[in-house]
């Protein structure tokens, strides 16, 4: 087990740097891949209890202490209802916003580091439920845009990721669920780590808007794992373009 969480924190970091590095997603593209996981999840029975979405923005332009209070002051504006908290010293300051409704939290956090002379910041924004729903698909598809209209301005990423359990017990390898979800996705396998009762792959899918600039294509990451001690459970944890939920 910590062979497997150490390779896939291996795999986690690198992919995470690349897409840093070699890959900014538009806003407009990337925030409908969470509809299309859950979607593919759902026609294969799979029951959804928690999905996310995160997105990130370096915040380039932002010189000074000065300009994250005024950003912090903008963002203030835009969302006054939301619970505001802000700890601010010497050398990194960190100002969370939260909202929590019916089905799903959102979350926006402005984060420094450094001071004038080299000063660092970034944006960030996530929301988070745990069944998918009708107004699940409803906030993603007519609110989600908007939201990050608001927020952000310019080279934003952003990652989906959906976790469920399959709904009955499973009659097959591992490696046959894991071949359907690819065909479902119409992706390309890339690599892939694979145990008796785990399998993580990579893959490319051209219905995800997301990618990895690695010198090969890579917007899909699946993961699936079967425990014993819970009666042959079988997990699944499916994210573009990589996995950020802990599985």
């Amino acid at each position: 087990m910590k062979k497997i969480t150490y390779i896939l924190s291996i795999f986690g970091i690198i992919g995470f740097i690349v897409l840093q590095a070699g890959n900014k997603t538009t806003v407009a593209d990337a925030e409908h891949d969470l509809p299309i996981l859950a979607s593919v999840l759902q026609d294969e029975n799979i029951i959804i209890n928690e999905w996310s979405l995160h997105a990130r923005e370096n915040l380039e332009t932002v010189k000074t202490r000065q300009d994250i209070m005024d950003l912090i002051k903008e963002l203030k504006g835009e969302f006054p209802s939301w619970n505001w908290t802000l700890s601010d010293h010497t050398e990194h300051l960190t100002a969370t916003a939260k909202s929590a409704k019916a089905g799903h939290q959102e979350t926006v956090t402005i984060m420094t580091a450094g001071t004038n002379d080299q000063l660092h910041a970034y944006l960030m924004y996530e929301v988070r439920g745990q069944s998918w729903n009708s107004d699940s698909d409803a906030f993603i598809n007519n609110v989600l845009s908007g939201r990050l209209f608001d927020i952000f301005r310019e080279n934003t990423t952003i990652y989906s990721c959906i976790k469920g359990e399959f709904s009955d017990k499973m009659e097959k390898a591992l490696p046959f669920y894991v071949k359907k979800l690819l065909n479902d996705f119409n992706a390309k396998e890339i690599e892939a780590l694979k145990e008796d009762s785990f399998i993580s792959v990579s893959a490319f899918s051209p219905r995800i808007a997301a990618s990895l600039a690695n010198g090969q294509k890579m917007n899909l990451q699946l993961g699936l794992r079967t425990n014993e001690r819970l009666g042959a459970k079988t997990t699944i944890v499916v994210g573009t373009p990589i996995i950020t939920i802990e599985y």
